[in-house]
Formats: C-alpha cells, sequence, structure tokens
C-alpha cells in the first residue's frame, strides 16, 4: 500500500497546527446538530455542549476529522432547534460571551425569516450584532458563517416558499444573503455548504428529488422530513467545514475515514461526498489540492477493516 509523502503531510500539518491550538464554536439550529439522523449523538464525549443536552452533531463530525488528520481543536457548540440568531442573542449569549473563542462557525434559520421566507434582512442584522459580541469578547476571532441547504420541503409541494423553482434555487438565494451578512466584522468566510449539496446533485452523487423516489445509486441528502439532513447530508456539511477551517483537502481523509464507517455509510458514498467538498471548495478558491493517494487517510490511525 502506498503513502502519502512524509514531507507533504509534515508540511500539511505544520501549516494548520497554528489553528489545531485554538477553539471552535458553532452556533446554530437543527441543522448543526444533527436532527434526523443518527448524527445528533454522536461522539459527544468529544465535544463541548454548553447547553449539556448530549449532543454531538456535526461538531463531532468535524471534531473527528480533525483528530484523524493530526489535529486537536477544542470544539464545542451552542444550539436551538428552530432558531436563527436572534434568539441566541436574546437567550444564549451567557453562555456564548463567556468565552473568547478563536474561531466561530455560526448560521441562521434556514428559510432566513420565518416571517418572510427569503428575506435577508433578519440575518444581515443578528449577524452584525452576534459579530459585534464575539469580537469585543475576542478582537481576533475569526467568523465563519454557514450558507445551508435548498430545503426539498420548501421546493417541491405547491405551498413551499421556493415551490416551482428549480432545486438550487434555495440555496443560491440563502448564500446571497450570507454574501451580504459578511460585511459584518472578522467574518473570514461563507462556508459554501447549501451549494456543495446543490453539486452533489448537479453531480449525480446525490437524489434532487425525495418525493419522487431515490434514483438506484444515489444517496438521498434529506432525512425523512425531506427538511433537516439525512447521516449523508450532515457528513457533507462537516465535510466542506473541515476543509474551509483547516485549509485541508477533505479527500486526504480517505474513503476509509471513521466516522463514515462508524455511521454506516459506504466506501464508495464516502469517497463521492469527499470529492463534491472539495470540488466546491476549489471552484471558489478556499481550498488548493494537495499531492496524495486518494486510497489513503493522512492519520496513521486506521478504522477497522471494510
Amino acid at each position: 500500500m502506498r503513502t502519502l509523502p512524509t514531507l507533504a503531510v509534515s508540511l500539511l500539518l505544520t501549516s494548520s497546527q497554528a489553528l489545531a491550538e485554538g477553539s471552535v464554536l458553532f452556533i446554530g439550529n437543527s441543522f448543526t446538530f444533527g436532527a434526523g439522523s443518527a448524527v445528533r449523538f454522536y461522539r459527544p464525549d468529544t465535544v463541548t455542549d454548553l447547553n449539556n443536552l448530549g449532543i454531538g452533531g456535526v461538531p463531532a463530525l468535524f471534531k473527528s476529522f480533525t483528530q484523524q488528520a493530526g489535529l486537536d481543536y477544542d470544539v464545542s457548540l451552542e444550539t436551538e432547534p428552530g432558531s436563527g440568531l436572534d434568539f441566541h442573542l436574546a437567550n444564549r449569549l451567557g453562555l456564548i460571551a463567556r468565552t473568547p473563542w478563536d474561531t466561530v462557525v455560526m448560521h441562521g434559520q434556514s428559510t432566513l425569516d420565518f416571517d418572510a421566507p427569503g428575506n435577508p434582512a433578519k440575518l444581515v442584522a443578528t449577524t452584525q450584532q452576534m459579530a459585534d459580541i464575539l469580537v469585543e469578547r475576542n478582537p481576533a476571532v475569526d467568523i465563519h458563517l454557514m450558507a445551508t441547504w435548498s430545503r426539498a420541503d420548501e421546493t417541491y409541494p405547491d405551498d413551499g416558499a421556493w415551490a416551482g423553482q428549480p432545486i438550487a434555487a434555495m440555496a443560491n438565494d440563502v448564500r446571497a444573503a450570507y454574501d451580504l451578512a459578511s460585511v459584518a466584522p472578522n467574518v473570514r468566510s461563507v462556508i459554501p455548504v447549501g451549494e456543495a449539496w446543490t453539486r452533489a446533485m448537479e453531480a449525480g452523487v446525490a437524489d434532487a428529488n425525495p418525493y419522487d423516489g431515490i434514483d438506484f445509486g444515489k444517496v438521498d441528502l434529506w432525512t425523512y422530513d425531506q427538511y433537516h439532513a439525512s447521516t449523508h447530508g450532515y457528513y457533507l456539511e462537516a465535510l466542506v467545514v473541515f476543509g474551509r477551517l483547516t485549509g485541508l483537502d477533505p479527500r486526504s481523509l480517505g474513503d476509509n475515514e471513521c466516522s463514515a464507517f462508524e455511521l454506516g455509510m459506504t466506501m464508495q458514498q464516502t469517497r463521492a461526498l469527499q470529492q463534491v467538498a472539495f470540488d466546491e471548495l476549489a471552484s471558489q478558491g478556499e481550498i488548493k489540492p494537495m499531492p496524495f493517494d486518494p486510497g489513503v487517510r493522512l492519520s496513521a490511525n486506521r478504522c477497522s477493516a471494510r
């Protein structure tokens, strides 16, 4: 079996180590904590749930990826179902503001505004308010906004806010809103999770319409409610976050990546979703390919034989 060039691994880990010594806080809702899937309570002991609900979620997936890459982030999460940043500002500042976080990944409500779906005004205003608070605690904090995915339940049913539009439309509108919000202080990037979902569908990795059945050989990124993500959807989310925050190629985790194995994903699905995450990040100039054998992970510690 071929292995990664020692120098390449050394350079990658050295360039990422400064980030790895810091703290990361995820602020979000069910799209962060993994509602509707096994991800919700995945490895909760590896992260700190500020609300003490025993949630692992996408933060635990991110933690797992970084550990396999030889990094050591201190990962925490503060989440509330069905909420936007306005809820966290009104109810959770005592938890959020008690620590001068090094990095924060945050997002708002999935339709941008319960009362006015697609309207970016609330997201823009609350992002500014949250950023001001985070910067006051740590002027050097790096803030990343996570643009979420198109909801099938808001697109295919006749009463959906994006009814009759292509499945990519909602993700595009959400991304545009986060771009507007990114003018807030210390916002370093908008993480393109929704666009990665769209790419997975366009590439034939994921099915684009769960209402007419799932095509053979494709994954369903949504769970049973066609709203939240499936395990595959959250896995793709975590891969994109991992690539953006660490600068490492998601494909370097390899098709024997431990969390995918533990969550029951096939090696083919794992490989395909890692490729989608890389392609989306690379298309936006947020990551560069590394010289590696796609069949080998960065970490020397491999999961059980598959």
